[in-house]
């Protein structure tokens, strides 16, 4: 892909020279791809991976840029030569497999937009009060990473977001299946007929009898220990430097959140397909 992609830039305009012609690449694409791993599985600075690939900063930029994308278009791997790119073919595996998915938002904290932005107070996060991007992640019951949206500003909710990504139109008389989210996402299981599993709501605002207390917990922490995989699994997206806070251009984030998570599931697939035996 990557090579199509830069002969079709260099076919796209007029050529003074014949094609093959001209000085050659000093970095091949095997250490393009490396220099992209391991800057965002470490966040190792441009700087450092020039000097040690021994070319210029420049050329690791633009190697990044054109990688990353590739990464990001490959989905997420359920079983070796089949990946999930959208949240519409999430929703069918899921529904197919007869698999219960979590879902839940994460926040990915992101540099300072400039003084004078207009939207500049939509990046900070009401939870965590500082510069934040969200996305949402979708798991099955293991705790394998399915979908990992583009990243949307930290102030909006994440029952909006979920809204905004087409979910209630996918659940909505789709697949009979089984989703369940925290306490942020209250409101979608009425939406959804009931796809949508929340924790219970409180009945009593103040002076609950003691038995509709020790009732409310047991349900709420038999909810909770359902859905802690996704945290499980955001915690493993976490574990890559690039997503514990983003230092780059906030309009990659999306495609840094996407090949992360491309990543992570095909290496949770490798560790979960047996081995050959000879």
């Amino acid at each position: 892909m990557w090579h199509e992609r830069h002969q079709a830039k260099l076919a796209s305009r007029p050529r003074k020279r014949a094609v093959g012609a001209g000085a050659k690449h000093r970095l091949v694409f095997v250490d393009r791809l490396l220099a992209t791993l391991v800057h965002l599985r470490h966040a190792v600075t441009h700087d450092v991976l020039a000097c040690w690939f021994g070319v210029d900063r420049s050329t690791i930029t633009r190697a990044i840029g054109e990688v990353r994308p590739l990464l990001a278009e490959r989905g997420c791997t359920i079983s070796p030569g089949v990946r999930l790119r959208t949240l519409a073919e999430v929703v069918d595996h899921l529904g197919t497999s007869a698999k219960t998915g979590i879902i839940d938002g994460t926040e990915i904290r992101v540099r300072r937009p400039a003084a004078g932005r207009k939207d500049r107070d939509k990046f900070i996060s009401g939870k965590s009060k500082q510069n934040a991007v969200k996305t949402m992640v979708v798991t099955d019951g293991d705790g394998r990473v399915l979908f990992c949206s583009p990243a949307q500003h930290g102030s909006c909710a994440d029952i909006t977001h979920a809204r905004q990504l087409g979910l209630v139109r996918l659940l909505d008389g789709g697949p009979a299946l089984e989703i369940l989210a925290d306490a942020g996402y209250q409101g979608l299981g009425a939406q959804t007929g009931g796809r949508v599993v929340t924790p219970p709501h409180r009945k009593f605002k103040k002076n609950s009898p003691d038995w509709y207390e020790e009732m409310h917990e047991r349900q709420r922490k038999a909810h909770s220990s359902r859905r802690i995989r996704v945290e499980h699994g955001i915690a493993h997206l976490k574990n890559w430097r690039a997503l514990a806070r983003h230092l780059g251009r906030r309009e990659h984030i999306s495609d840094t959140v996407q090949a992360v998570a491309a990543l992570l599931s095909h290496q949770q697939t490798a560790d979960l397909t047996p081995a050959r035996t000879m």
